[in-house]
């Protein structure tokens, strides 16, 4: 195998394995040992650094190896355009009034009734990495990506539901009660309700970021590949 693509599994593992490990076994002792932000500054030193390796290794892999399927065409293209959108709309909506994120209100939003991306899922950011790895490997099916995506992917996933567990335990019958009104499985259908923030975020977010793509990656992603 490459040994550039043997870094990057093992750096895509330690990316992976780091966060499931902070979050969620060693979590309660190092809070313990360096405060709530001693932890926070660990962790994101943690993550920062096997992302970089990641990324380094990726890149060094080259074209990445035969890809399993034509990515270039343009149906596919659309579908991943597409996807794209409903992810950018569901990370943009996601910072509004999120029970799961590190909030002293998370009890109090939990409480809520649903709203905005909520009524899709009650993880839209796990999602919105999930869609984004998705998209990757439709348009680049390589080892490569199958790695770098698949390790993304699988942490937002299994993440979100080892989150239900976390904050099960923290937040008691406030988390079982959100748990109850709401739902793991993105209802796509209900994307008509994720509200006008989430839209007009996940817009910005989508254009800013498909744009980006030229200058980042050399290739023209979104609605750029056909206009400009």
């Amino acid at each position: 195998m490459d040994p550039a693509l043997v870094s990057l599994l093992a750096a895509s593992v330690a990316f992976v394995g780091s966060h499931f490990a902070l979050s969620h076994p060693l979590r309660a002792p190092l809070v313990g040992a360096l405060g709530e932000n001693g932890f926070r500054i660990l962790y994101s030193l943690v993550a920062l650094a096997t992302f970089i390796w990641a990324a380094t290794a990726f890149r060094s892999v080259g074209a990445g190896g035969t890809p399993l399927w034509d990515g270039m065409s343009d149906a596919i293209w659309i579908v991943v355009t597409i996807i794209m959108l409903v992810a950018s709309v569901l990370l943009a909506g996601s910072f509004v009034r999120n029970p799961a994120l590190p909030d002293p209100r998370a009890t109090r939003n939990a409480a809520l009734p649903v709203h905005g991306v909520f009524h899709v899922t009650r993880h839209p950011m796990m999602w919105s990495f999930a869609l984004w790895a998705a998209a990757h490997v439709l348009v680049s099916p390589t080892p490569r990506q199958w790695i770098m995506a698949g390790a993304i992917g699988f942490l937002a996933l299994a993440g979100a539901h080892m989150q239900d567990r976390k904050k099960r335990a923290m937040m008691g019958d406030a988390w079982d009660d959100w748990q109850s009104r709401t739902s793991y499985w993105p209802r796509f259908g209900k994307l008509v309700q994720a509200g006008s923030i989430a839209w007009i975020g996940g817009l910005l977010i989508w254009l800013g970021a498909t744009y980006g793509h030229i200058h980042a990656n050399g290739m023209p992603a979104g609605i750029w590949r056909w206009v400009g």
